[in-house]
């Protein structure tokens, strides 16, 4: 580097130096304007006359200067001239003093006073500050008296090539789909020199590609990158580092540079078709499998990538179309043969599918490359399972007659292995399904009986189920729904159909129809069946009464006398037989209740109750009497018990703190009137302790003969008081149990 810069001073300082020579020449042959370009500085005054004579004199500024240049990075060893000032008041003699003031005076310049020289005493770098203002000014040496005014003037750092290019947004990153053409744009790369673009061609940058060929190139001046090369595959490589170089002096020899990597990755687009690995794929199913199961899986690769390389699957054509399906796994990508419908191994053992697989996206520039998709073979075989033995029918229906004996035969069911093997099989009826046992099975040959009479009144349909297991199996079994239908029996003699009473009036009219009768029968009920009506042998010849058979499974009953009389008479019973054209034919006697009831002059039905009828007829006025006698009676013996009690000034009923109700004394047996008194002491009844010598003494409280229960609470200082009453022929018994006193009715 610093040869460069030492060869590109020597050849400023030569271009300077003829620059000085002409400026010389060209001071020689001008007037005092011109002196002073370009390296020098001169002050000078003339005089002019005035238009009348008169001498003017005028200062002016006696500065000549013009812009003073300095080459950065000098690194030599005395101090660079940067220029000289000159005043035309200068005599040579020494008076004269240069002063130097401004930006790096005294420390970056330097002046000699006397011959007004001006010197950079350090490097200087255009980069840090491209230009320095400066004040010059001339002073007697002696007075510091200014001799001119101040001037400003401006020293430039001339630039050298010392900054090489620099890229600042390095490394680039970009990206490019594959199968580009030649000269897509890629991405621009910039780089920046800091050197002066305005002066020569340290600033001038070119670009180049030193890493990257020959897919791709940079154009010299923009540093945009492009492709270079045809059909760049991104399956084939995808990535490529290329270096990027920036030279300035407009590239030529000498020139400082800097590079940058840039990374390209090649995007994908879709420009491969999907391939199957195999021309043909064989997979194998069990024929136990049950619809829905996977069979097996394929795949089609496609290298591109996303959206592009996806794939669909369908099959295109085979004897298995009905059989099997297809369908995708989405993460994968993986065709997943699955079972549409159950095979058998004994009906038949290989399936062939032609399957597709085709990208769903294609890219319409590169449709022409197509077609985008691919066949293949797919053989399968069946496999050989140990199947459970095959029913003959998917259900059964039999029929069996009602109260048929234990033992009818109901039907037969019929399974068989349909393996290889063909091993017997055996059955059974499972108890769930026939909880009540009504059926049983032969193990060996599936005949059905019952085990007792049927009734079909109470079940006329019995659902079943039948299984079959192979003889030495793996324990695999069938089930089959048998449903058994209770065919009908005329075992079920006819009735009425309703049970309601019928009122008929007192005053009824002969001849009057007063109730339509019909019947109903629990068997099932034939298309032309029909009920006929009679009335019973022993009332056949009634006088109250009479049927008429209508034909039609109904009855009327008409009355034959004159009127009826509730109190002789209130309610009828008319048996009825009803006969049913039933196999065999059935009948029942019914009885239909008639109740007489009071009616109005218009038939409106007043009343049906005897209950008045009844009390009139069993009592008469005599006997109503006599029991309100008795009620009287009754009271009065109360009244007259109260009054003896209070006579003796004692309460009517004591309440003691003993227990006193196992005190109570009660008969039962018939009384017999006034024998009664004969045969006993009524003396001894009014006071039995005093026939065994014991009176009792009424200053004192009687102790409690019997012990308090446990649990029991005295109730105060109170009595009780036992009655017993014996009404007609029996004898009414007042006792005081305190003062045992009794009395008797």
């Amino acid at each position: 580097m610093w040869e460069e810069l030492r060869l590109q001073v020597f050849f400023l300082c030569l271009g300077a130096a003829l620059w000085s020579a002409a400026a010389a020449a060209t001071h020689r042959g001008s007037g005092p304007r011109e002196r002073g370009h370009r390296r020098h500085l001169s002050l000078h005054r003339h005089r002019e006359r005035g238009k009348e004579g008169q001498v003017l004199h005028r200062s002016k500024r006696g500065w000549v200067w013009n812009q003073f240049f300095v080459i950065e990075e000098y690194t030599g060893p005395d101090p660079v001239l940067v220029g000289r000032l000159h005043s035309d008041v200068d005599s040579g003699n020494g008076n004269i003093k240069y002063i130097l003031s401004g930006e790096g005076a005294g420390t970056i310049f330097v002046i000699d006073d006397k011959t007004g020289n001006i010197h950079a005493t350090k490097t200087l770098d255009r980069e840090e500050q491209a230009q320095y203002t400066l004040t010059a000014q001339a002073v007697a040496r002696d007075t510091n008296k200014p001799l001119e005014p101040p001037s400003e003037f401006i020293v430039k750092v001339q630039d050298i090539n010392d900054n090489p290019p620099e890229f600042l947004h390095g490394p680039y990153y970009a990206r490019v789909a594959e199968m580009s053409n030649v000269g897509t744009s890629v991405i621009k790369v910039t780089a920046t020199d800091a050197d002066d673009p305005t002066y020569g061609n340290s600033a001038r940058l070119v670009y180049s590609i030193l890493q990257g060929q020959p897919y791709f190139s940079v154009e010299p001046q923009t540093g945009i990158i492009r492709t270079a090369l045809p059909n760049m595959d991104r399956e084939a490589r995808q990535e490529y580092d290329v270096v990027i170089q920036a030279k300035d002096m407009g590239g030529h020899m000498g020139g400082l540079s800097g590079t940058t990597q840039v990374k390209i990755t090649l995007t994908d687009v879709n420009d491969n078709p999907p391939k199957f690995a195999q021309g043909v794929y064989a997979m194998a199913v069990s024929e136990d499998k049950v619809p829905g199961e996977e069979v097996g899986r394929l795949k089609a690769r496609d290298p591109d990538l996303a959206e592009n390389g996806l794939v669909d699957y369908r099959i295109l054509e085979g004897d298995g179309m009905n059989f099997f399906e297809i369908t995708k796994d989405s993460e994968t990508q993986e065709a997943v043969v699955k079972l549409k419908k159950p095979v058998d191994f004994e009906t038949k053992r290989s399936y062939t599918l032609k399957v597709e697989a085709s990208n769903p996206h294609v890219d319409p520039r590169f449709a022409t490359w197509g077609p985008y998709k691919d066949t293949t073979i797919v053989k399968i075989s069946v496999e050989d399972a140990d199947e459970p033995p095959t029913f003959m029918a998917p259900s059964y229906n039999f029929e069996v007659e009602e109260n048929a004996p234990a033992g009818t035969l109901v039907g037969r069911v019929h399974a068989k292995d349909t393996d290889i093997m063909n091993n017997p099989v055996r059955y059974m009826i499972p108890r769930y399904t026939d909880l009540e046992e009504f059926f049983t099975i032969n193990t060996e040959d599936g005949i059905i009986k019952t085990t007792r009479p049927l009734d079909r009144e109470a079940q006329s349909w019995h659902n079943i189920s039948v299984s079959a297991a192979e003889i030495g199996g793996h324990h695999q079994d069938a089930k089959v729904r048998v449903n058994i239908k209770v065919k009908d029996v005329n075992d079920n003699a006819p009735e009425f159909a309703t049970q309601n009473e019928v009122l008929v009036c007192e005053n009824v009219s002969p001849g009057k129809l007063i109730e339509t009768v019909s019947a109903t029968d629990k068997d099932e009920m034939a298309h032309r069946q029909h009920f006929h009506f009679r009335l019973a042998p022993e009332v056949a010849n009634n006088h109250s009464f009479s049927l008429k058979d209508n034909r039609d499974s109904t009855a009327s009953i008409f009355v034959i006398r004159k009127g009826f009389s509730r109190l002789s008479q209130d309610v009828y019973h008319l048996p009825i037989e009803i006969n049913d054209n039933g196999v065999p034919p059935l009948s029942s006697t019914n009885t239909l209740i008639i109740r007489v009831c009071s009616c109005d002059s218009k038939d409106t039905i007043l009343s049906c109750n005897v209950e008045p009828f009844i009390l009139s007829a069993g009592l008469s006025t005599g006997a109503l009497i006599a029991i309100l006698a008795c009620i009287v009676i009754l009271l009065a013996i109360v009244v007259l018990f109260v009054a003896l009690r209070r006579q003796k000034k004692e309460p009517l009923i004591v309440f003691e703190e003993e227990d006193i109700r196992e005190n109570i004394i009660t008969y039962d047996d018939e009384g017999g009137g006034e024998e009664d008194t004969e045969a006993f002491d009524i003396a001894t009844l009014q006071n039995p302790d005093g026939a065994n010598g014991f009176l009792p003494r009424k200053d004192i409280k009687p102790e409690l003969q019997y012990p308090m229960r446990p649990g029991l609470r005295p109730i105060g200082n109170k009595r009780y008081v036992s009655l017993l009453m014996f009404v007609g022929s029996y004898r009414f018994e007042v006792m005081d149990v305190d003062h045992r006193e009794t009395w008797i009715c």
